[in-house]
């Protein structure tokens, strides 16, 4: 993997930093990818790529991990992006093929999907968290990324707003989830649902809460699941069981 060469990341530059010190070092244009989902237990897993104008801070200003900004601010947010990003792309992982894979799997493929699809081929890229194998680029690991590199922040806004606009239009089909309101990750009034209602095709039949209740109700899954997630790998919400 080809690191970067040590370059001055100037404090004041803020979340443009690493990427202004990468492009300085003629390793641009700068991908972020992030992803949106993955500790749900209900809907598909939305991972995103971008690449961001060199000196567009301004004009960006507020830009920041989405789960830190309210709902108005990140649509307000995706609109930006999405008319001054240089690329971006957006990839939408169904539940069946979560399940089928692995959420962790799922989303190393998701993200590698994501960097494919840009037009504009990345100099480097920057991931949020953890190493991604295979991307078409040299790439880096960026601890809580969404908030340290604006390409990763513009990401994570462009993977959130999607997920949650998909899961409003999950709302509508499946209201008794109240998939508007916690979009699909597993609150209190989720589990509720889960309990009186069992899951449904949308949810992830990986995790072990939804599989618990779908036994209750005597339910099957709708879909595969890969006998290594739901029997040795299961999950709940994104992590390893305890």
């Amino acid at each position: 993997m080809l690191m970067p060469p040590r370059a001055v990341v100037r404090r004041d530059a803020g979340t443009w930093s690493l990427q202004a010190a990468l492009h300085r070092r003629g390793l641009g244009p700068v991908a972020g990818v992030d992803e949106a989902g993955r500790g749900a237990c209900a809907g598909p897993l939305v991972i995103a790529s971008c690449v961001l104008r060199q000196g567009d801070a301004a004009r960006l200003d507020g830009l920041t991990d989405s789960k830190l900004m309210t709902a108005a601010a990140r649509e307000r947010m995706f609109d930006l992006v999405t008319e001054r990003a240089v690329d971006y792309s957006v990839v939408v992982v169904p539940t069946a093929e979560v399940d089928l894979m692995g959420v962790h799997v799922a989303n190393i493929e998701g993200m590698r999907r994501a960097v494919a699809r840009l037009t504009t081929h990345p100099g480097y890229v920057l991931v949020d968290g953890f190493r991604v194998p295979g991307l078409t680029a040299p790439s880096m690991p960026v601890l809580k990324g969404d908030q340290a590199a604006a390409c990763v922040a513009a990401a994570s806004v462009l993977a959130k707003v999607t997920r949650d606009r998909i899961m409003a239009e999950l709302h509508e089909t499946l209201p008794v989830y109240r998939f508007d309101v916690h979009k699909g990750y597993c609150t209190g009034l989720h589990s509720r649902a889960l309990r009186e209602h069992g899951p449904s095709h949308e949810h992830r039949w990986s995790y072990v809460n939804v599989a618990a209740a779908g036994v209750a109700h005597g339910l099957r899954a709708p879909h595969r699941v890969a006998l290594s997630v739901a029997a040795s790998a299961v999950v709940q919400n994104g992590e390893p069981p305890q």
